[in-house]
């Protein structure tokens, strides 16, 4: 399943099913598909999402740093020749709806997502 963000003074941001649910918990709101947030939601919505996505960005630095005293990093042109995706972090698939969010409290506009 794929959700859809919307804001009326931006672009669309579309998320994977699983990653928008966590998105919406990370912001201290429901997980449900649809909903929305009312343009004085935001502000709140926005520090949550940006407190969440800092303190997970820390845990996987503290994780990344202790990998590497483990073993050699990867170089990026390396990555065809792995046998497995190299990972995103929900720091940064939070980016754009961060950015979302930011536009909304700036433009005092609501944001509604949904499926598809």
């Amino acid at each position: 399943m794929l959700v859809t963000f919307k804001c009326k003074a931006c672009g669309n941001v579309l998320m994977f099913g699983d990653v928008a649910r966590q998105m919406l918990s990370m912001m201290g709101h429901c997980e449900s598909i649809p909903g929305a947030l009312e343009a004085e939601e935001v502000p709140d919505a926005l520090a949550n999402l940006k407190a969440a996505a800092q303190k997970i960005h820390q845990d996987e630095q503290a994780m990344k740093n202790q990998g590497d005293k483990q073993q050699p990093e990867t170089e990026v042109d390396d990555v065809g020749s792995l046998d497995y995706e190299p990972v995103v972090s929900l720091h940064t698939r939070a980016t754009p709806l961060i950015e979302m969010l930011e536009i909304a409290v700036r433009e005092n506009c609501y944001v509604m997502w949904q499926e598809g």
